[in-house]
């Protein structure tokens, strides 16, 4: 029998149910992709760098990120960034470029609907 994957924390297992019932009851596309997105192996969960925001994000604007932010390279533009988790000196520069962090619980309780939110994966 195959090992399952996916989530082995608690906290995130109950985020990601939490967030796939919100979708499917209030028929949001963008919750259901987002618990989609973070229910796969966390070596599967993309990593993204500070230079690939910079690169395709724009100013001031709200991305997610259903993996892990990493600090490699520069981050020129106040972005709010939510993740499932940050590299300490990834915070550190998101915060110095005027930009904001939170969790993707934090996301989902401001937008749930998504508006104007880019996933970045």
């Amino acid at each position: 029998m195959p090992k399952p994957t996916g989530p082995t924390n608690p906290e995130m297992k109950r985020l990601i149910e939490d967030i796939r019932n919100q979708g499917y009851r209030e028929k949001i596309p963008f919750l259901i992709e987002i618990a989609k997105k973070l229910e796969t192996s966390r070596r599967k969960r993309p990593e993204v760098n500070l230079s690939q925001l910079n690169r395709v994000c724009r100013e001031k604007e709200t991305v997610i990120v259903p993996g892990k932010v990493l600090s490699s390279g520069t981050l020129k533009k106040p972005l709010t960034v939510a993740a499932a988790s940050f590299s300490m000196s990834a915070i550190n520069k998101i915060q110095k470029a005027g930009g904001k962090t939170m969790s993707v619980d934090e996301l989902i309780k401001a937008n749930p609907k998504g508006k104007d939110v880019r996933i970045v994966v």
